[in-house]
């Protein structure tokens, strides 16, 4: 991806779905600041000159006016010698968040050559990831128990000084019983579990580990970032219908049931994660000064190792 700069087309389309979801913020209505974000992320996907697809996303074809998983994108659709990049996107994460004002939704995407990112139907995935410490040291195959022994013994903290972030849903039940029962500090949050996961990337954070099953396109984003900052990252498919399943074993080559690894989700250095900030939390909001509006953005350079935060201003 290194002949165009990408990262100046990727970090447009991000922040122009953050600012148009950013106009439903507090307004109770999810399902409108998503399609404003789709939209609006979708018009400069148009513009960019390459030969992108979606490889991963929150919709198919049918669930329009979602980025349907293998759409194509971009202005070089068919033209030789094109740049062939895949995209796993979320143009809202946290739609709930936005509809109440609550932290860390996000407008996010990676960015990866052709085939370098899991291609899957938009189902559920497992998870668990943790800071670079806890590489070799924690995995979705063992026990509970075992990952908070592990992550104690490799951050040198006390089992009961752990923090450990879940999406509070019933599916999770018996984690949440099992962690408190181990004297776990459990932080439940409604939706944001790439915020979640970065958090827990970040040693000068209060987050050590994230658990649980989330949606499978931002398990994949989170997967190219945490590359980026080589910390661990671990997922499982979960089908929650039969149509799910079957459309995975003619998507994915190979066992659908397999424990997938960081770079098995996101198999190329040459990648690039953004997220940009629609509500306050991992990132700065969406904030509107005069006619200007403002946001925040947060980068990783895959090959290069870097993460930055980058702040842009649009006109209204």
């Amino acid at each position: 991806m290194a002949t165009v700069d990408f990262e100046k087309y990727f970090l447009q389309a991000t922040e122009s779905a953050a600012i148009a979801a950013s106009k439903w913020i507090g307004k109770g209505d999810g399902k409108a600041a998503d399609g404003a974000a789709v939209e609006a992320m979708r018009s400069v996907f148009d513009t960019v000159p390459f030969n992108g697809r979606v490889a991963i996303g929150e919709g198919e074809r049918d669930d329009a006016p979602m980025l349907w998983i293998g759409e194509p994108l971009g202005s070089l659709q068919g033209v030789p010698g094109s740049p062939a990049i895949d995209i796993a996107v979320d143009p809202l994460e946290c739609t709930n968040h936005v509809a109440y004002d609550l932290p860390n939704a996000m407008a996010v995407l990676a960015a990866a050559p052709r085939g370098a990112l899991l291609h899957a139907p938009d189902c559920y995935m497992n998870k668990i990831s943790g800071s670079s410490e806890l590489n070799g040291e924690i995995s979705l195959d063992a026990s509970t128990s075992y990952n908070i022994e592990a992550t104690s013994h490799a951050l040198d903290k006390p089992i009961n000084d752990l923090n450990v972030v879940v999406m509070d849903r019933p599916r999770h039940e018996h984690l949440i019983k099992e962690l408190r029962d181990l004297s776990v500090n459990v932080v439940l949050i409604g939706d944001g579990d790439i915020a979640a996961a970065l958090n827990a990337a970040d040693p000068d954070s209060n987050v050590d580990l994230l658990m649980g099953i989330g949606a499978a396109p931002e398990g994949v984003i989170t997967a190219t970032a945490l590359r980026g900052l080589n910390a661990p990252f671990e997922g499982r498919l979960v089908f929650k219908n039969e149509g799910h399943r079957s459309r995975a074993e003619k998507m994915i080559d190979g066992d659908i049931e397999r424990l997938w690894g960081r770079d098995d989700l996101c198999t190329s250095d040459d990648s690039l994660f953004i997220g940009t900030g629609v509500c306050t939390g991992r990132t700065k909001g969406v904030s509107l000064d005069g006619n200007k509006y403002s946001v925040e953005s947060e980068v990783i350079d895959v090959s290069r190792g870097i993460r930055k935060f980058i702040r842009g201003s649009h006109d209204v």
